[in-house]
């Protein structure tokens, strides 16, 4: 566990990639100013029509950080994807609870609940969406009496927000049985994480782990859902713990082909290798609105998959995609290429492999690989 929280303080010091900024809105709601702190991504200037998914946090105060410690992290190393992060701070004259007031009879919100509940959807989210490029993907995050707090947007016909970090949450009247019915009924894809400890608050924990069980027993095939319970951590130090955790497993499509991934699922398939790493992408667009070329070396595991199993047909499909992908590369050539050698039509090989010489080098493809691919297999031709 040591070495688990060493590791997350680390993630700290990436925070330094993007911009942070300091923004503030005036609340006609609440009568008076709300003050942000917002994460660009380090591409936000670069790519000009990108749109980033939105990562909001409920006590921006002290969330905000390891947040965006973790993605800067994930990012880094491509496992996660560049995000807009605002952080809504809630320090100030007990805004925090005040904020998050609700009619213990009825656990719905009240008074500046009520106000509260209504600046965030019709003030802040369009003020956000205006001013900066967010996509149609959006994370909310909150602790204890926020977590409860935010789970009241699933209460509305159409969910501002289509994931939720729930870290400790302080559940309101019925909440453990509400949200779990609410979970049940969507037809979208939705993403839902929860976390306590067995640090954790005691009269809390009793509520979170039956709202673990509701929500199970919903089984939605379209949530995506997941609950941690740490050993050994407390209310405070789970929120260390939880935060990558929700974040790799919203983002899993967004992760290159791992070994695992490859071993387990890819290579065990009898065909569709290339429809698998469509899919994959294609998954990655629709639940999470993220558009972006197919990653090298995710066409490389294909490739690995296909020769490993001899599905050599499979080559001309990927070419197609591969050649669709990077279109100014050599790649599309290299694999018809490899299409033709491994189907016994060296001509052809021999052709394509020469086309390729004549593209953009990518990856380990180069010039002088090309060239030497087709005077090798002219050797073969002589040969026979």
């Amino acid at each position: 566990m040591k070495k688990i929280i060493l590791f997350l303080l680390m993630t700290l010091s990436f925070s330094g990639f993007g911009q942070k900024l300091k923004d503030s809105i005036l609340s006609k709601k609440l009568d008076t100013y709300r003050h942000l702190t917002i994460s660009l991504p380090p591409s936000y200037d670069r790519e000009t029509k990108k749109v980033y998914p939105l990562l909001f946090l409920l006590d921006g105060d002290y969330l905000f950080d390891p947040f965006q410690g973790a993605i800067s992290y994930g990012n880094y190393w491509d496992d996660l994807p560049e995000v807009i992060i605002v952080g809504l701070a809630q320090n100030r004259e007990n805004e925090r609870d005040s904020d998050c007031t609700f009619d213990d009879s009825t656990g719905l919100p009240e008074g500046k609940g009520e106000s509260f509940f209504e600046f965030i959807g019709g003030e802040l989210l369009p003020f956000l969406q205006n001013k900066y490029r967010i996509s149609p993907f959006k994370m909310i995050a909150g602790h204890d009496v926020t977590a409860g707090y935010m789970n009241l947007f699933l209460y509305k016909d159409n969910p501002l927000f289509n994931a939720y970090i729930s870290l400790s949450p302080e559940l309101a009247t019925e909440m453990e049985v509400r949200v779990a019915e609410r979970l049940g009924t969507f037809k979208q894809n939705m993403f839902y994480y929860q976390s306590s400890a067995d640090g954790d608050i005691k009269k809390m924990r009793s509520k979170i782990a039956t709202l673990d069980e509701n929500i199970k027993a919903a089984n939605n095939p379209n949530l995506n859902y997941k609950y941690d319970d740490f050993k050994g951590a407390s209310h405070y130090s789970l929120v260390l713990y939880s935060i990558p955790s929700a974040l790799y497993q919203f983002f899993a499509a967004y992760q290159p082909i791992s070994t695992s991934e490859f071993q387990e699922k890819i290579v065990k398939l009898e065909s569709g290798y290339v429809d698998y790493l469509k899919n994959k992408y294609e998954i990655l667009e629709k639940a999470l609105g993220i558009k972006m070329n197919i990653r090298l070396n995710d066409f490389k595991a294909i490739e690995a998959a296909i020769l490993k199993n001899k599905a050599y047909n499979e080559f001309e499909l990927l070419a197609q995609l591969s050649k669709k992908m990077y279109p100014k590369s050599m790649l599309g050539d290299y694999h018809m290429a490899m299409f033709y050698e491994n189907t016994g039509d060296i001509k052809n090989a021999v052709r394509y492999y020469q086309n390729g010489f004549q593209m953009q080098e990518i990856g380990d493809l180069t010039k002088d690989m090309m060239l030497g691919k087709a005077d090798e297999l002219r050797v073969q031709i002589k040969k026979k």
